[in-house]
């Protein structure tokens, strides 16, 4: 017999399972959903001691006093850590671990970290220790979608949400590794932006972290629902829990053209020469021969990038060739890294870029009033604020395949870094827009609205583009073709630079 052990988001407890429950056991399953220690009962006030690690160790009880052959630990949003926490001390009994419309933490992240409402992570750093209050009626959107739940079902969400304690947000998830390489099963919810597609798509194409999806203990299913499963669809809900158990599910597969390194790893599609390069801080400068401060080129890199991947952004083969590049053709590369490690770093990142710029701009062999900055992938968000008030020294915005607006379930982000809204807001200087032809579709969604919006407004942008290449093609296309855009996009931005 199999045991669900079912563990639901913030603010809520085992009430929002009930449905669900009943359709596992009707099945001939066990179900335990579990209300945690301070959440879920307004009547119930957690101790100010209550914390992530408060909520591990119930798990582990629990699980400790199933005597079910198999077990299968599901979380959702915030559940997801005090489940993954319970997998690492009991990886001996766990089955299998289903996640709901929820990303895996990086790392040892607080789930803090993941939280799609900026007001609460200001709330906590404002006020830490102090239990977060559950949205106001109408505002649970914040959290994800809720699409699908009945009125009736959205009213007691609403009625009967209990304030979160802080220490199980603000607490870093500790793990041992024991549970690494248990199974695992994703369920995705599309009306919240989630979907096998954008799995795959990261493991084809995204930061190298997410190739692990590929592996063959992950299988993954897609609801057509909001973030609420078990309020809106807990019958579709229970079946996908059942077929999980059985080990059924898609399988993600890397692309056959999937090279064995990284892609980030592989080499830069042009041959430039070896250039003196010089590190300050998070920045480095690929420095021209040429006498007198020259203009310099700014490359800002996408994410979200693990804090200990390896080589850093600016070390590797793409962001040295870029920099090169740039510093053959008789301008400063500037390459840098930024703390772009999550989904809620946008503003810290955005703050790394604006110092690094500064320290360009100051630096002597930098003609300071001759500056552009050149975005790439996911990176292309952090162009918004450069786009809504852009100084006079910024000659030219460059994006390559970028995401101008938050990608699909992306809540996390502050609503500042919207390109699309700030596109010809201001009198903003030339844009030069590279497309990949083979583009993603969530991305391609992004650059069309983008350059709506530029038209209607006004703004000057240059389009060049790669009809048969990929997201990031300098990697993956190392084509005749792909080499004479990356030109034909340096020759733009000079242009602008230096004209």
């Amino acid at each position: 017999m199999t045991a669900f052990v079912l563990v639901s988001d913030v603010f809520t407890g085992g009430w929002v399972w009930e449905e669900t429950a009943a359709r596992l056991r009707a099945a001939g399953a066990e179900a335990y959903p579990v209300t945690l220690t301070g959440t879920g009962d307004r009547r119930a006030e957690a101790g100010p001691g209550t914390g992530l690690e408060t909520h591990i160790g119930e798990l582990v009880r629990l699980v400790d006093g199933i005597t079910a052959a198999e077990v299968v630990l599901v979380g959702h949003g915030y559940g997801l850590h005090p489940v993954l926490g319970a997998a690492d001390r009991r990886s001996g009994r766990v089955a299998r671990i289903v996640s709901v419309d929820t990303g895996p933490p990086q790392g040892s992240d607080a789930a803090v970290r993941s939280v799609p409402d900026p007001e609460v992570r200001e709330l906590l750093a404002a006020r830490p220790g102090e239990p977060v209050p559950p949205p106001a009626p109408g505002t649970w959107t914040r959290w994800g979608s809720v699409d699908g739940i009945p009125a009736e079902a959205l009213a007691r969400l609403e009625g009967e949400a209990a304030p979160q304690p802080a220490g199980t947000l603000t607490e870093p998830l500790t793990l041992t590794g024991a549970a690494s390489a248990l199974p695992t099963t994703g369920v995705l919810c599309a009306a919240n932006g989630q979907s096998i597609a954008l799995v795959e798509m990261a493991v084809a194409s995204g930061p190298p972290q997410f190739r692990v999806f590929a592996e063959d203990r992950f299988r993954f299913f897609e609801l057509p629902t909001g973030h609420w499963p078990m309020l809106s669809a807990p019958g579709d809900l229970a079946e996908v829990l059942l077929r999980a158990a059985a080990g059924e599910g898609h399988r993600v597969t890397a692309p056959e053209s999937a090279h064995e390194q990284p892609s980030h790893l592989l080499p830069f599609l042009l041959d430039v020469p070896e250039r003196p390069r010089e590190r300050v801080g998070r920045v480095d400068l690929h420095l021209p021969d040429a006498d007198g401060p020259r203009p310099a080129v700014v490359f800002v890199h996408g994410g979200p990038i693990a804090v200990d991947q390896r080589p850093t952004p600016r070390d590797t083969p793409f962001f040295r060739g870029y920099g090169r590049y740039a510093a053959s053709l008789g301008v400063v590369g500037v390459t840098l890294d930024h703390r772009l490690h999550g989904l809620a770093d946008y503003a810290r990142a955005a703050g790394d870029l604006a110092e690094a710029v500064e320290l360009v701009r100051a630096d002597p062999r930098v003609d300071g009033e001759r500056i552009a900055l050149w975005f790439f992938s996911t990176g292309g968000l952090l162009a918004a604020d450069w786009l809504a008030a852009p100084p006079p020294w910024l000659r030219c915005v460059a994006a390559n395949y970028p995401a101008l607006a938050p990608l699909p379930g992306w809540d996390a982000v502050e609503a500042r870094f919207r390109p699309v809204d700030t596109v010809g807001t201001a009198d903003v200087p030339p844009v030069v827009l590279t497309r990949a032809g083979l583009e993603h579709e969530v991305f391609t969604a992004t650059v069309e609205a983008f350059l709506t919006a530029a038209k209607e407004r006004g703004a000057d942008v240059e389009v060049v583009d790669a009809p048969h290449a990929h997201h990031a093609f300098e990697l993956v296309d190392p084509t005749d073709e792909s080499r004479a855009v990356v030109e034909r996009s340096m020759r733009a931005v000079l242009a602008r630079l230096t004209g």
